[in-house]
């Protein structure tokens, strides 16, 4: 589809500076910017390209001011990044959605489901799901006995729903996303074996949730397992058993939160953060990548390094450690000084 600076300008209530009847069909990276397409400015490290890219529209936040001539359409909004995202909402919406079952699928006789929701094929829907309005379900999903997804959720190819699981309204569950299988609990015997205890809970996610591929949410040994209203999910997390993730977290790549975990509210989780089994984590934490969270954590922390510590004091480690060759070098050659004097 193609759209005028005009429209573009009319949507987001932003301001042009330049030509406002080009019309874009695409949109591109702003070092990598083609005719004909829009980008977006947000990060100032990126600013020199403002003035080289061939892209006929970039958007930029109402504070940029540009130092030289800028040959492309300019349109001024609040928050550029922000912007970008509704605009692309718009597209995406725009397209045309699948519609209708797709044969071969299984759709159980005691399973409901509206008339505009698509189901495509090698999907298996068993006996008591219920699919709510315009959901899509793509080709060899499984969802199981009794789970319920709510209306505008999208489960894309492959992803597998463990029986009783219930999804909220408008969520995105990516392909190869595992949601409710069993989590890890094992009993030590007397004779060194480990007897399985039956994992017999179930998931919860709310509304607004988007779940990235071949992440995995384990059932709850009891209760459920729950991640709340408008959590973003990277691609290859583990959540365990009883996890408990609060509103607007967001978690990145290869983190793993264990068993019986709280994560609290509005938190950012980078990439390969392993958090403990038990562990409460308060609202609005960040933890820098690869940190190792293993007590609970206050509200409004931020906090790197395998052992978690405040990142004010990690940083000032680190710029300790980093250096322990030269201070070793320095101590061994006063120690031997003192030494040779004695």
């Amino acid at each position: 589809m193609e759209f005028t600076v005009r429209e573009i300008a009319a949507f987001l209530k932003g301001e042009v500076v330049g030509n406002q009847d080009i019309t874009i069909n695409n949109v591109s990276k702003i070092e990598e910017g083609k005719p004909g397409t829009l980008t977006f400015l947000a990060n100032p490290k990126y600013n020199a390209f403002i003035y080289e890219t061939k892209a006929d529209v970039v958007l930029v936040n109402r504070s940029f001011k540009p130092e030289k001539p800028v040959a492309a359409t300019l349109i001024k909004v609040q928050n550029a990044y922000e912007a970008l995202a509704s605009l692309m909402d718009l597209y995406v919406q725009s397209l045309p959605k699948k519609k209708g079952i797709e044969i071969p699928s299984y759709i159980s006789a005691n399973s409901k489901h509206d008339e505009e929701v698509y189901i495509g094929a090698f999907a298996y829907i068993d006996e008591g799901v219920v699919l709510g309005k315009n959901v899509q379900i793509y080709p060899h999903v499984w969802i199981g006995r009794g789970s319920v997804i709510g209306d505008n959720t999208v489960i894309f190819a492959g992803a597998k729903i463990y029986p009783e699981t219930k999804i909220g309204k408008n969520c995105i569950i990516h392909a190869g996303a595992v949601i409710g299988s069993d989590g890890f609990g094992f009993a030590p015997q007397e004779n060194g074996e480990y007897k399985k205890l039956q994992q017999i809970g179930n998931v919860i996610v709310e509304d607004n949730v988007e779940i990235g591929a071949n992440t995995t949410i384990d059932c709850a040994t009891m209760g459920a397992t729950i991640v709340r209203h408008g959590v973003k999910i990277d691609n290859l997390v583990q959540v365990a058993h009883n996890v408990e993730i609060k509103e607007n977290t967001v978690i990145a790549a290869q983190t793993g939160i264990a068993g019986s975990s709280t994560v609290g509210s509005g938190c950012v989780l980078g990439g390969q953060v392993g958090v403990a089994g038990h562990i409460k984590i308060g609202n609005n934490v960040t933890f820098g990548a690869k940190t190792g969270v293993k007590n609970n954590v206050k509200d409004n922390s931020v906090m790197m390094g395998e052992w978690a510590m405040d990142a004010r004091n990690f940083r000032r480690v680190y710029a300790v450690y980093k250096n322990l060759p030269e201070l070793y070098h320095d101590f061994y050659t006063l120690k031997r000084n003192i030494d040779s004097r004695s």
